[in-house]
């Protein structure tokens, strides 16, 4: 067997017989199909890249931001003025509570700040009508609790579900229907309510029919001597941030702090739903709470009871978490947007959602963090 001969540096090694070289391929003589296909893989991978940056980026900011927000001390004093509220079931005014709750709830209301009770008697009809079989012991439960607890002020929660993102629900752009809540609202404060408290969801940022029905009410109210109260969606954390979460998620959710403002020069009580914020931890949720506080407080006349809520309920799903949305951080979220803010406002207080959810840690956490 001969040996096998190498070839010399530099020279090219002969090919055997019916062998031929594979030429070494370069992008240049890559088919145009699977090259346009890399491109365009290449293409897909950036702008997802980019896309999550262009999201991930600024939402890590406004995180940081808020737990920073949660840092310091609050202010000395910045505790209750006694003019706090809490949401009550429905169950206080159709016959299913008896003396002895009214008993309870008075006694409870001793050891806190609370003046206003915003108690369930709807929902309102999407004509704005109110069925006045939806609360046959109206009467016995305010007069019990004016008895039991003179100073305690309690008024008739009406809301109802809006056509604002649904076919279904009120429709305010009908004059006819404000007009029927106009009618309701003086028939249940015939029956000696001292206020009534309207929830209607989802409003949208800008809504000028719900601002005219809001004028509409106040002159009713202040012919009677009784209170005008709203639950109020949440303040747009950043500028135009409604506009952006209503084109994303096909639901605003917040108002822009000129409504807000508009909104509360037209009541005597304004209450913040600062619960459901989506926010994943108790410091960030704190932190949010402090920046809606101050928001409020800007645009809030002093002349109006600004009122910022506490999750007093429990739940666990999107939204809502309920590790992160404690009373504690809300209180101190409270004290700390009112320490930066205005923190000798006097028209300001916090409410509690709701009564039939609470727990005694709640309480607990309401008159060690705000009622000292």
């Amino acid at each position: 067997m001969e040996a096998e001969q190498k070839p010399e540096e530099g020279e090219i090694p002969a090919v055997a017989d019916g062998d031929q070289a594979a030429p070494e391929r370069g992008p240049e003589s890559e088919p145009e199909p699977k090259r346009r296909r890399r491109t365009w893989v290449r293409w897909v991978r950036r702008t997802a890249l980019g896309l999550v940056l262009v999201v991930v980026l600024p939402l890590l900011a406004a995180e940081i931001a808020l737990r920073v927000n949660y840092t310091g001390d609050p202010a000395d004093g910045t505790y209750t003025r006694d003019k706090d509220a809490i949401w009550l079931g429905h169950a206080w005014v159709d016959g299913r509570k008896k003396d002895a709750d009214v008993t309870a709830l008075a006694r409870r209301l001793e050891s806190t700040g609370l003046r206003d009770l915003y108690v369930h008697s709807g929902p309102l009809e999407h004509d704005g009508t109110l069925p006045k079989t939806l609360y046959p012991r109206a009467r016995g439960f305010i007069d019990a609790m004016h008895a039991a607890a003179p100073g305690i002020r309690v008024q008739a929660w009406l809301g109802d579900v809006l056509a604002t993102e649904s076919p279904n629900g009120m429709r305010l752009e009908r004059p006819e229907t404000r007009a029927a809540v106009v009618e309701s609202t003086r028939q249940i404060l015939a029956v000696g309510f001292d206020g009534v408290h309207f929830d209607l969801e989802p409003l949208h940022s800008g809504d000028r029919n719900y601002l005219t029905l809001l004028d509409s009410l106040h002159r009713v109210t202040r012919a009677r001597d009784a209170q005008l109260s709203i639950a109020a969606h949440q303040i747009d954390p950043v500028p135009a941030f409604h506009s952006f979460w209503g084109t994303v998620a096909g639901h605003p959710k917040w108002w822009s702090q000129k409504f807000f403002g508009q909104v509360a020069r037209r009541v005597d009580q304004i209450a913040v739903m600062s619960y459901d914020t989506m926010q994943p931890l108790e410091s960030l949720y704190g932190g949010y709470v402090a920046q809606q506080t101050a928001l409020a407080l800007e645009v809030t006349p002093h002349s109006t009871d600004l009122l910022m809520g506490l999750p007093f309920y429990h739940e666990n799903r999107f939204g809502h978490w309920n590790h992160a949305e404690t009373v504690s951080a809300a209180v101190r979220g409270v004290r700390l947007g009112l320490s930066r803010t205005d923190a000798d406002r006097a028209n300001f207080g916090v409410a509690a959602y709701v009564d039939f959810a609470a727990t005694e840690e709640d309480w607990t956490a309401y008159r060690e963090g705000w009622v000292r």
